[in-house]
């Protein structure tokens, strides 16, 4: 009995242990478009990224996106109007491709993303004016011929995918709108569901993201160099209830916004500035369904794309104009950015996504 005691007393030690040493691990890839090129680093504990593995592309990469299974990536390769599906090593984070599929030439992908289910894949085209659905078979090859192209116009540039995979939104920066679309997962296919207006005049929402409630939405305005705050729907879609600026007051120089992304707590969000050239921190309060700004953290010329790790405890933002990747930690008290460190990487960074192996 002593001996059992003892045994039952090591479990959980054991089981502490185990969660440790078998932790999965968390991959960065960035976006090399000038080299055709997408490099992989390995996320330390303590938010320093170490590279393994540098993969050649067929084109220029832009848009990345993880399965939700956590398996693959996919890659808008833009100059090549192709879309690819890779393998994710668990190990070293390297890239086997899977699959290719072309889109009409001149139409590119601006955006790709999975549905919740990995079976489809959804992507926005910007000059095109139009969002495509593909198949994704069980194989992992993406569909030679698209399921559905539904034309909407110029200036297309995200397809977010609400959680309950019955939603899919289109930021529209020209038309000021995004547009809604219903999702018909067992057949593939999206049925309009009408346009949410930006929200403000001239505002133009590029990316858009999720908070973990699920009640709400943001947009990076990029014309209008603002974010704004969506009551979110599950039947009627987004209805804007709050726009702010990203800059600081009396700042007259060009600016224009990309990224958006909330932190996993849902308690901040951030915008990035190209021009002011700086990540534009908001607190969120869910109670009053209010933004409140927490000022700009100064990051590398012209940052295009940044991600938050799934821990939120480390932000890594790109320049797409200095070709370095800027790391942060996260301070989730009170949302402020410390940057500790860069990476010199290459020319044209124009994406960073993380993704933690299972």
């Amino acid at each position: 009995m002593r001996n059992l005691l003892f045994v039952l007393g090591l479990l959980p030690a054991m089981a502490y242990l185990s969660s440790t040493t078998a932790r999965a691990a968390t991959f960065v890839y960035v976006s090399k478009a000038a080299e055709n090129q997408i490099a992989v680093f390995k996320m330390n504990d303590d938010g320093s990224l170490k590279p393994t593995a540098t993969v050649d592309v067929a084109g220029a990469p832009g848009s990345l996106a993880a399965s939700y299974n956590r398996k693959f990536l996919f890659a808008s390769l833009r100059t090549s109007f192709l879309i690819g599906r890779y393998a994710i090593d668990p190990q070293t984070g390297g890239l086997t491709l899977v699959s290719t599929t072309k889109l009409d030439d001149g139409k590119n992908a601006a955006f790709v993303a999975p549905d919740r289910t990995d079976r489809f894949l959804f992507s926005a085209s910007y000059q095109g004016g139009r969002v495509v659905v593909h198949a994704v078979d069980e194989s992992g090859k993406l569909g030679e011929q698209p399921l559905q192209v539904i034309e909407t116009t110029k200036t297309a540039h995200a397809a977010l995918v609400h959680p309950n995979n019955k939603l899919v939104l289109v930021p529209h920066v020209a038309p000021n709108a995004v547009y809604q679309f219903r999702f018909d997962a067992a057949a593939g296919k999206l049925a309009e569901a009408g346009q949410a207006p930006g929200g403000a005049e001239g505002a133009g929402p590029r990316h858009l993201a999720f908070h973990p409630s699920l009640k709400f939405a943001f947009t990076s305005n990029e014309s209008g160099s603002g974010i704004t705050l969506y009551g979110l729907d599950e039947t009627k879609g987004l209805t804007p209830l709050q726009t702010l600026s990203t800059l600081p007051e009396g700042y007259a120089e060009k600016n224009t916004t990309a990224d958006v992304k909330v932190h996993p707590s849902g308690r901040f969000v951030w915008v990035s500035n190209r021009g002011h050239d700086s990540l534009a921190g908001f607190a969120f309060d869910a109670a009053t369904a209010k933004l409140t700004p927490l000022g700009q953290t100064p990051t590398e010329k012209t940052p295009r794309s940044f991600d938050i790790e799934p821990s939120g405890k480390f932000l890594y933002a790109a320049g797409e104009g200095t070709g370095k990747l800027a790391a942060y930690r996260i301070d989730a008290a009170t949302g402020r950015l410390e940057r500790f460190t860069e990476y010199e990487i290459g020319k044209s960074l124009t994406w960073v996504q993380t993704v933690e192996v299972p």
